[in-house]
């Protein structure tokens, strides 16, 4: 979970299968995710305006600085990870700001992963055809 500090807060945030370890501390607003700037890691416009999301919607833009590390899925699922954990961090430091994102929805996580392959069949869903004879 969070912990806290007096300039550092640390959350975990987590989506499909991709989780983001976030470090947040008072700034100038930069935003590094697994060494490189936000902008150059997410280099999608979509996800570089989801990125802000919760800064804004918290009223926060260009007051924090984000170290970020994310591991497994593709990059959709990692910018939802840091988005989680970034808001997670933010909620755990005032309670003003926690209503404020749940309401937006951004502490909540999104479970939706791709469903196993189940033995003897071709795919997850997909089955052999039927044959009675």
């Amino acid at each position: 979970m969070a912990k806290k500090d007096t300039l550092t807060l640390v959350a975990t945030g987590r989506r499909k299968t991709s989780v983001a370890r976030v470090r947040v501390t008072e700034g100038s607003g930069t935003v590094t995710v697994n060494g490189l700037e936000s902008d150059a890691y997410f280099q999608n416009a979509q996800l570089q305006e989801l990125l802000k999301k919760p800064f804004i919607t918290a009223g926060v833009v260009g007051k924090y600085d984000i170290i970020a590390a994310v591991k497994g899925g593709g990059k959709s699922g990692q910018c939802g990870a840091v988005v989680h954990a970034v808001s997670r961090a933010l909620a755990s430091s005032d309670d003003e700001l926690k209503a404020v994102l749940k309401k937006a929805g951004f502490l909540s996580r999104d479970a939706r992963m791709k469903e196993r392959k189940k033995p003897g069949q071709p795919g997850a869903r997909k089955r052999f055809q039927f044959s009675k004879r």
